[in-house]
């Protein structure tokens, strides 16, 4: 089964079609019909690591100032707590805790998968970025998880590459700040080489620019981890209101037959190539907000 690291950028792109969604929508086409999609989202960034394992988890609408549209989405994909028990058994002796009521299914997992999986079908499970693990406990932990691929399970990790809400410009709906652009632009050179090399990157100029906090970096470990030395692909790139990467990038799917699924117009009513990032509300409180 193929896995994918996704830039979901922020919340309002559940609701729209651009080029971002086009390429979600496209990616959910392509691959295999998954028994499972495993979701390693920015969002439930916790003091543990566990899995979901109830058997309907709840869509968590975990923002504010956003409009009531976004508020009224929900993904009622089931869950599994068999392949819950498959995700602790694989990365033993690492420690992976089951959650049966306290999380469920966040809009860093739901935003993309309402475009790339949107009958919600397919059993959903989400594991959680434990905040006091080092990165290179994160990386390791993707490496266990690459067992998972075996038994049809896709992984998806969602956040990005850049992701600093305290420098967003509304004026800059589809550009990037230069650091940003410099910090997307070395981790591509590197990810499309060599993802086991993905922890150099903390030594990057504008590492504490582009990740001021860790929660939307970390899921990128878990794609490095799962794919190791073998070079991963670009599914689409580019930037929303200067300070956000929405690069995403794939393992194991070949990016020729995605483009055929997308250009076969198989992804619904998904936007064309020139079309930005959803922006952000005008309410939207960047100093203080959880996402």
């Amino acid at each position: 089964m193929p896995a994918a690291f996704l830039g979901h950028g922020n919340p309002m792109n559940a609701l729209e079609s651009n080029r971002y969604t086009a390429a979600w929508a496209a990616f959910g086409r392509a691959v295999p019909r998954p028994r499972a999609i495993l979701v390693v989202s920015a969002h439930w960034y916790t003091n543990a690591t566990a899995v979901t394992s109830m058997t309907r988890p709840r869509t968590i609408h975990d923002f504010y100032g956003f409009p009531q549209d976004l508020f009224d989405v929900e993904y009622p994909a089931p869950g599994d707590p068999e392949i819950a028990d498959l995700v602790v058994d694989v990365v033993k002796p690492t420690w992976v805790g089951h959650d049966v009521d306290s999380w469920g299914i966040d809009h860093g997992t739901w935003s993309v998968l309402v475009h790339a999986f949107p009958d919600a079908s397919i059993p959903v499970l989400q594991l959680s970025l434990n905040a006091f693990k080092e990165p290179e406990k994160h990386l390791d932990l993707g490496r266990k998880l690459a067992e998972l691929r075996k038994h049809g399970v896709l992984i998806i990790s969602s956040g990005n590459v850049v992701h600093n809400l305290r420098a967003v410009d509304m004026s800059k709906p589809d550009t990037g700040f230069d650091w940003a652009r410099r910090f997307d632009d070395s981790a591509r050179e590197l990810l499309i080489d060599d993802p086991s090399r993905i922890l150099t990157l903390d030594g990057h100029g504008d590492f504490t620019k582009a990740v001021p906090t860790p929660d939307h970096y970390l899921p990128l470990l878990y794609l490095a981890g799962l794919a190791d030395t073998t070079p991963l692909d670009v599914l689409v790139e580019g930037y929303a209101a200067g300070s956000l990467s929405m690069t995403c990038y794939s393992l194991g799917l070949d990016p020729a037959k995605v483009a055929e699924v997308a250009a076969a117009g198989s992804v619904g009513n998904a936007g064309g190539p020139g079309d930005a990032a959803a922006g952000l509300p005008s309410s939207f409180p960047a100093l203080d907000s959880n996402i």
